[in-house]
C-alpha cells in the first residue's frame, strides 16, 4: 500500500469505456504501476461473471502491493479473494458486512459528512467521499471545504472521488484526503502515466516535490 508520505491510490474500473474492455490487462498493467487499490465496480454483471472477472483481477495483480476491491459485493468479494468490499451508501449496512465477512477490509462510499461519521461509527475501514468535484451525471460536488472537514473529523482514512484529476490531487490531498479514487484518468491515458501524474499532483498538495 501507499506510504504514509502519499496517498493511496484506487482505479474504479468501468469496462464498458476501456479500448477493448480488457479490464484484466489494465488491473494487472495499474498494479505493475503501483496502484493501490483496484475497486471492481461492475453492477450490470451477472454473479458468476462477476465472480470470475473479480478472481481474474485478483490472479494479475498477484505478487504486487495492489489489492482488489468488490463495489457491493462481499459475497462475490469472500468467494473470489479479493481484499475487501466497497459499500455503497444505498447498500448493505457496514456494521452487518462486517460481522458477516470478518476477513474483508470494509470501504463505505458517502456523499456527506454526516454520512461519513456514521460510517466511521458502523465500523467501516475507509470512507470514499464524493463527489468532490463535478463529475458528469453525479450529484452535486461537495466541494473541498466538506472533504477538509471530514479529514479532520474521522480518525478512519478519507478517500477522495469525483473530478480526481492530475490537476485536483494536489488541492484534494492538501484538503487532508489520504487516497484518491478515479475512473477517467485511467481511462483517458495510459495507466503508467496517470498514476505517475497522479501522484507528481497529490505531491504539490503535500508541498514535496514530485517523484522521479
Amino acid at each position: 500500500m501507499a506510504t504514509a508520505s502519499e496517498p493511496s491510490l484506487t482505479l474504479v474500473s468501468d469496462r464498458r469505456r476501456l479500448a477493448g474492455g480488457d479490464l484484466v490487462a489494465v488491473a494487472a498493467a495499474a498494479a505493475r504501476a503501483g496502484v493501490d487499490l483496484i475497486q471492481v465496480r461492475e453492477k450490470d454483471l451477472p454473479d458468476g461473471a462477476l465472480a470470475r472477472l473479480v478472481r481474474a483481477v485478483v490472479q494479475a495483480v498477484a505478487g504486487t502491493r495492489t489489492r482488489v476491491l468488490v463495489n457491493g459485493r462481499p459475497d462475490v468479494a469472500a468467494l473470489a479473494g479479493a481484499y475487501g468490499v466497497q459499500l455503497p451508501e444505498d447498500g448493505l449496512p457496514v456494521a452487518d458486512v462486517r460481522r458477516a465477512f470478518p476477513g474483508l477490509i470494509v470501504g463505505a462510499s458517502r456523499h456527506s459528512l454526516e454520512g461519513a461519521r456514521r460510517a466511521e461509527a458502523e465500523g467501516a475501514g475507509f470512507v470514499l467521499l464524493g463527489p468532490v468535484f463535478a463529475t458528469p451525471g453525479k450529484e452535486q460536488p461537495l466541494g473541498l471545504s466538506v472533504l477538509a472537514e471530514a479529514a479532520r473529523a474521522l480518525r478512519v482514512p478519507v478517500h477522495a472521488i469525483g473530478g480526481v484529476s492530475a490537476e485536483t490531487a494536489g488541492p484534494i490531498r492538501a484538503a487532508g484526503a489520504r487516497g484518491l479514487a478515479a475512473i477517467r484518468p485511467f481511462l483517458e491515458a495510459d495507466v503508467v502515466r496517470a498514476v505517475h501524474a497522479l501522484r507528481a499532483g497529490a505531491a504539490a498538495g503535500d508541498g514535496r516535490p514530485p517523484s522521479a
